[in-house]
């Protein structure tokens, strides 16, 4: 595994956070609401409502009794006016009634604390989105001894700063929900990583911890401002020096991985009892009229957060749920934030060059950037073939699509989405071999 990126790239992969210093806002209340009951990795949850229902913020609307899951819940009162399509649309009547079901809930032991991270709805908010509670149910399994709980607060993606604004105005909420985790799991190490570019969230951090005796035992850990910093396999190396083999998850190498807006998030949650319906999201880029932090329901339309930002100053060339390097495109205006929606980029046509894909000039740039160490020009050259027997053996699965491959081509190749389509072609290739074994 290849986890030391070369010195240039830190330059070419800027920082962009443009909104570090404006004040986070409250979004207005939107007309509606979208859903979707799959807002985590793992299986989709379940209506648990019917159209025509009246339901209140905080309330449990959707849910499975998959172990891999994290329920739903209302972020808007109001009526559910439909239910297709794999979301709950709901009306919003604009009172914002609070559900009665919303109390602070009562911790006594273990058990308790993992129902509470799962009845919170939590999962990873810096994009991942695992839920939350099946990262801290492994204390006492006899098999994996977690010794140390990394906080991810790298935030290495241009133009996102929904983390780091957390720790600028909610510091106390940020160490209490690490505390928790950290109290709950008893390890020996607690690490806070930032990137050594963000000298406001690491004086914010350390001045908090030397105030509390309670936080004796943090760390912030200074990391090199080098994409993709945030990603866990690079973060863990770093923050510990211990190799995450490929295929394996950190609790292998005695580690859990928990984003900082989490922690902070299920501190709420636990003082009172409000589970997840609303985040931050970074609204930014150079279509944006007016670039920053919003406090966002779930389920909140992109068309509704950019009107509420002041719409656009010039025509975006690409709108991209998430940020420049890993975001996803979008086509139009109308998807729906989830939990795991931590920006929404509008780009211009300045940062974003129109240009054609050429052939391959065998450079190796791709390889020499990759934090995994794959072979992404191979892995398109055997997509674009659909050369599955060769795609088995290449490790597609350790691609975390951090984008840095196709961002360093010269020639413009659509790396990062081939190997996204090549993931597609082996899983369906594994469904269907599933298939035929049962047949």
């Amino acid at each position: 595994m290849v986890l030391a990126l070369k010195d240039f790239l830190q330059s070419k992969v800027p920082h962009k956070k443009y909104t570090i210093d404006t004040p986070t806002a409250v979004m207005d209340v939107p007309e509606r609401v979208y859903l979707a009951l799959s807002q985590h990795i793992g299986a989709p949850c379940q209506p648990l409502v019917e159209e025509g229902d009246l339901v209140k913020v905080g309330q449990k609307i959707a849910d499975t009794e998959a172990f891999v899951s994290a329920p739903i819940h209302a972020s808007v009162s109001g009526v559910v006016e439909k239910i297709a399509n794999g979301q709950i649309v709901i009306k919003s009547d604009g009172k914002q009634e609070i559900h009665e079901s919303v109390q602070v809930p009562v911790i006594e032991n273990d058990d308790d604390f993992i129902k509470a991270i799962r009845e919170s709805g939590m999962v990873g908010l810096g994009g991942a989105g695992f839920p939350t509670f099946i990262k801290m149910n492994f204390k006492g399994d006899g098999k994996k001894q977690i010794d140390t709980l990394i906080v991810n607060a790298a935030e290495c993606e241009p133009h996102i700063t929904a983390d780091a604004k957390e720790v600028l105005e909610n510091i106390d909420d940020v160490l209490d929900g690490i505390f928790a985790f950290s109290n709950h799991l008893q390890v020996a190490n607690t690490i806070i990583g930032v990137e050594d570019h963000n000298t406001k969230v690491i004086n914010k951090l350390n001045e908090a911890i030397s105030a509390n005796a309670k936080y004796k035992g943090f760390t912030v850990k200074v990391l090199p401002s080098i994409y993709p910093q945030g990603a866990e396999k690079v973060l863990i190396q770093n923050c510990t020096g211990r190799e995450l083999p490929l295929g394996k998850l950190p609790s292998d190498v005695n580690v859990v991985v928990s984003n900082i807006t989490t922690c902070a998030s299920f501190a709420r949650y636990i003082k009172t009892g409000m589970p997840l319906v609303a985040r931050r999201v970074t609204v930014d880029g150079g279509s944006i009229a007016n670039p920053q932090n919003l406090i966002v329901p779930i389920g909140t339309k992109v068309y509704d957060i950019i009107q509420f930002v002041g719409g656009f100053k010039a025509d975006p060339y690409k709108i991209l749920a998430g940020g420049p390097m890993m975001g996803v495109a979008l086509k139009d205006l109308e998807f729906p934030t989830a939990k795991r929606t931590n920006a929404i980029c509008a780009l211009s046509d300045a940062e974003v060059a129109d240009m054609a894909e050429s052939d391959c000039i065998r450079c190796g740039r791709c390889v020499d950037a990759c934090p995994m160490g794959l072979l992404p020009t191979t892995i398109d050259q055997n997509v674009r073939s659909n050369n599955t027997d060769e795609l088995k053996k290449l490790n597609l699965a350790a691609c975390i699509e951090c984008g840095l491959c196709s961002f360093v081509c010269p020639a413009n190749r659509h790396l990062v989405e081939n190997i996204r389509i090549g993931k597609g072609i082996l899983r369906d290739l594994a469904a269907k071999e599933a298939a035929a074994k049962e047949a």
